[in-house]
C-alpha cells in the first residue's frame, strides 16, 4: 500500500463527513498543514447542497487524513464513521488484500466492486477498512 502523496508505505485514518468533508479537511489543514486533494462527483446529488466529495485527502508531515461526504448505507453512527484507509497499487493488489483480511473470517463484508475507486469492508473483528486505488 503506497501513499501517492508521500512515496512510502503508510496507513491513514478515513473519516466519513456527511456533507462537510471539504470544510473539515480544510480546517484540519489549518491545524496540521499539508496538501489537500479532492475528487468530487461530476454532477449534483440529491440531498447535498454542494457537489459531494467522493474522496478527499490531507497529507501532512504529521498525519494523513482521508475522507468522504458519502455516508454508509446504515447511516453515520458512533463507530462507523472512522476506518483504516490503505491505498493499493492497483485492483489486483487490493483484491489480494481483501482475501487476506477475509482469510478464515466468517463475517467479512465487502461493499462496492473492483471498478470502484474505494472499496469498503468490515472484517470479523468489526474493523472497517477502506481500500483505495
Amino acid at each position: 500500500m503506497n501513499d501517492p502523496g508521500r512515496g512510502k508505505f503508510v496507513s491513514a485514518i478515513f473519516i466519513t463527513f456527511p456533507g462537510n468533508c471539504r470544510k473539515a479537511l480544510t480546517y484540519y489543514q489549518t491545524c496540521f498543514g499539508g496538501t489537500l486533494h479532492f475528487e468530487t462527483f461530476e454532477k449534483e446529488l440529491a440531498g447535498y447542497t454542494e457537489t459531494p466529495v467522493v474522496s478527499g485527502s490531507l497529507v501532512s508531515d504529521s498525519i494523513t487524513i482521508h475522507g468522504s461526504d458519502l455516508v454508509h448505507d446504515e447511516g453515520r453512527t458512533l463507530g462507523n464513521y472512522l476506518a483504516i484507509f490503505l491505498h493499493c497499487k492497483n485492483t489486483d493488489d487490493r483484491q489480494t488484500l481483501i482475501k487476506k483480511l477475509g482469510l478464515n473470517k466468517q463475517h467479512l463484508f465487502v461493499k462496492h466492486g473492483d471498478d470502484q475507486k474505494l472499496v469498503e469492508l468490515t472484517d470479523a473483528f468489526d474493523v472497517r477498512w477502506v481500500l483505495g486505488v
